[in-house]
């Protein structure tokens, strides 16, 4: 997923203080890209102004309670339980004392503000270790001047001063204090050593209203005066409505309004559509089936997805299009090989599916326009959003509501364009919900791929020559300086220039071919890698066993000649010898039918590898019987419920995509049309056992959303062909029989 900009560090004149003296308590807050203020002027100009409380990352209640507000978007990946944690843990509080509270988008007090690429524990993570400090620095002093004490005779526990006199004053207590002091400096960090809180289970602050289904995501938004639309766009990517039969619909039951919006682009803005109002969701699903649009398809309309295997068949026979790495001479190396293996690699286009669909909530009122949405991203697409409107970006407020699933997907602002173009026609706030069937064929899919591979072997089993050309998918963009175009890889779709093996080969050679089509094209759940890791690993695996060699002592030969780039293999080697260990790797121990795979990956910043044992019936039936994960994301796990619950969610989704995920094109249209032709993995699927260890290293501390999720698919193709002697070359592996006598 595309990375927001790493937030500027804490400093002085970037760390806001000020006083809420109606509520007699303790304010603090920091600007991560300071607007040149002195501590002193925040706090003259905001002294006794208690509406700034809900722009400041940290509240102390005369009572003691702690408010910490959560700036990212918290889409299920635990971000709003594990940054406040590092608050906590600064500030010396006891965690049930600890209220968190969602921040609205405001990125000129709270810095970036959005949820992708693994990104917000790293660009966050010594920033708020920084503030929780302060805080705690300011209450000792607070403490040690209401005592007349050297602050450095002062401790601090759960919540309160503790003097070596056996004094103690509770943090509720000191707030008033510690408001007039000046803002140090510099604040001493705890020992890592010394943590409570950092790397305990902890429960996410909102699996009460989760699991007993209180209001809490986007879709249970409700405003006074609210009315209800769908929208509907043109089946095939591209396409636009040229005329309607609205009259029609205006008269049916609780529909207010129908017209129809010009857009502006299905990919990057607002797809062309027609929109229906309605006073309930019912009113305006309902008589979107009485709906009869004449639609102009554009150029796209006669797209297949079997045209477009036919075309990377026809491009796979060419030189690539593009060099993307070069490394001595593949073709050489193949020639003189004691023994080549070629492979044709594929998967399909496939929906993100999140569990709650794509809705936004907008209010256009006196030139001005408040939004309530579930987004990764909620800064994106605002400025064109305001331009379309007519309005400045400064006059729209944008609350950040909690999201049932994003792996990307809710990156792409579309559905909040949609509801703010609906919104200035709408004389009341208005909620835009997508169906399930909008959601699957309307998405930002994660495109697909064709991978020509060759490999060669020496005689003593040693991986010699290596070629891939890669057909991906994009779409015709104009150049940077406005003019001209070309087709551009869909996000995902580029192969990065040191994929894994490319930096570990004397002889390599990594090209690109591009197929344009009109399909949308997003980051999916660790973009590129996801699908990347599938292919690498399991030719890597290929030519292991025409070497007749342990994969595992194939790969660890190959993590030890790197050649040059940024990929850590000693990190590697530390967690493929960790999940060795910990699985017990013997392949040899399982009889026909079952088997042992493994496979590694790094992306996000993460080095993950994977053991998975399986058992293949001889029908063909796939059960995954266990997976075993070793993790290095660097010093210090943050929260452990959630770091284990991402690499398991990892695993389960992992699973579910290779088994099941397919979207075929026909006629420039998705064929797909909800779950009963687009199954997700169910109970039985999942594997009994999903083991996760950490290995703790020295490096800065990074997410788990995405690194867990690319050695998934590799992992049990791999042991699916230790079972039953059947590669895994195609997703989802319903395309592979897997029966065996």
């Amino acid at each position: 997923m595309n990375a927001p900009a790493i937030d500027a560090p804490i400093d002085r004149r970037g760390f806001l203080k000020f006083s809420a003296l109606a509520s007699g308590g303790l304010v603090l807050g920091f600007y991560l890209k300071g607007n040149g203020a002195s501590a002193a002027e925040v706090v003259n100009a905001s002294a006794g102004a208690t509406a700034f409380a809900p722009n400041a990352f940290i509240r102390i209640a005369a009572n003691g309670t702690v408010t910490l507000m959560s700036k990212q978007p918290e889409i299920g990946q635990g971000i709003k339980t594990s940054l406040p944690m590092i608050i906590a843990e600064e500030l010396d509080v006891n965690w049930k004392d600890v209220v968190v509270q969602q921040a609205d988008l405001n990125p000129a007090l709270y810095g970036s503000q959005s949820a992708g690429g693994s990104t917000s524990t790293p660009n966050n993570y010594d920033n708020f270790h920084k503030l929780g400090a302060t805080a705690h620095a300011m209450l000792i002093e607070a403490a040690a001047q209401t005592w007349s004490v050297p602050a450095t005779e002062c401790t601090t526990v759960g919540g309160a001063v503790h003097h070596t006199s056996g004094k103690t004053l509770n943090y509720g207590a000191l707030v008033a204090k510690a408001a007039t002091l000046p803002v140090p400096a510099s604040a001493p960090l705890k020992d890592p050593k010394t943590y409570k809180l950092l790397g305990t289970r902890i429960s996410g602050v909102d699996n009460p209203k989760v699991v007993t289904g209180q209001p809490l995501f986007g879709i249970d938004t409700k405003v006074p005066g609210m009315l209800y639309a769908v929208y509907e766009k043109c089946p095939v990517f591209g396409g636009k409505a040229v005329s309607a039969n609205l009259d029609q619909v205006k008269a049916l039951p609780g529909v207010k309004d129908a017209f129809i919006i010009e857009g502006t682009s299905n990919t990057a803005g607002l797809s062309p559509g027609v929109a229906i109002i309605a006073d309930s969701t019912w009113a305006a699903i309902s008589a979107r089936k009485q709906l009869k649009v004449v639609w102009d398809e554009g150029k796209f309309g006669n797209d297949s997805w079997d045209a477009y295997v036919t075309k990377a068949k026809e491009l796979s026979a060419q030189p690539g299009q593009q060099m993307v790495h070069k490394e001595g001479d593949a073709d050489a190396a193949l020639a003189g090989a004691a023994k080549t293996i070629t492979a044709d690699y594929s998967y399909p286009f496939i929906s993100h599916l999140s569990m709650e669909p794509q809705n936004c909530t907008a209010h256009f009122k006196d030139g001005k326009l408040e939004i309530w949405a579930p987004t990764q991203n909620p800064s994106s697409g605002l400025p064109a959003i305001a331009q379309s409107l007519g309005i400045k970006p400064s006059d729209i407020t944008l609350h950040l509501i909690r999201s049932g699933g994003g792996f990307g997907r809710r990156l792409t602002p579309d559905f909040v364009f949609e509801a703010a173009a609906i919104a200035q026609k709408v004389p009341a706030p208005v909620k835009l919900t997508w169906t399930r069937e909008d959601d699957l064929r309307h998405d930002q899919f994660r495109p697909g791929g064709f991978h020509f591979l060759k490999g060669g072997i020496d005689a003593k089993g040693k991986i010699v020559g290596w070629k891939n050309h890669f057909v991906t998918f994009g779409t015709m963009r104009p150049g940077r300086d406005g003019t001209g175009s070309s087709v551009q890889p869909g996000s995902g779709g580029a192969l990065q220039k040191d994929q894994f093996p490319a930096m570990f080969l004397g002889n390599y050679l990594a090209e690109q071919s591009v197929i344009e089509c009109n399909v949308p094209m997003g980051p999916w759940r660790a973009p590129g890698n996801n699908v990347f890791s599938f292919v690498m690993q399991g030719f890597i695996d290929e030519l292991a066993h025409a070497a007749g060699r342990d994969p595992l002592e194939v790969r660890l030969e190959l993590l030890s000649q790197k050649l040059g780039g940024d990929y850590n293999a000693d990190r590697m080697l530390g967690v493929v010898k960790l999940v060795a260990e910990k699985a017990g790797w013997n392949p040899k121990k399982f009889p026909k039918g079952q088997g042992q795979g493994i496979a590694f990956h790094f992306s996000h910043r993460g080095y993950i590898a994977m053991v998975a044992e399986v058992t293949v019936s001889k029908e063909g039936q796939l059960k995954v019987d266990r997976v075993v994960a070793a993790c290095d994301v660097g010093a210090q796990i943050v929260n452990l419920s959630g770091a284990e619950n991402q690499v398991q969610g990892s695993v389960i989704d992992g699973i579910g995509t290779m088994m099941y995920q397919e979207l075929n094109i026909e006629h420039g249209r998705i064929v797909q049309s909800n779950l009963h032709e687009y199954p997700m993995i169910r109970i039985p699927d999942a594997p009994p056992k999903i083991e996760v260890h950490f290995l703790k290293t020295t490096y800065p501390t990074t997410g788990l959303g995405e690194p867990a999720l690319p050695p998934v698919a590799p992992t049990i193709a791999n042991a699916i062909f230790a079972a039953c002697g059947k590669r895994v070359r195609q997703f989802p592996i319903s395309r592979t029989d897997l029966r065996w006598s």
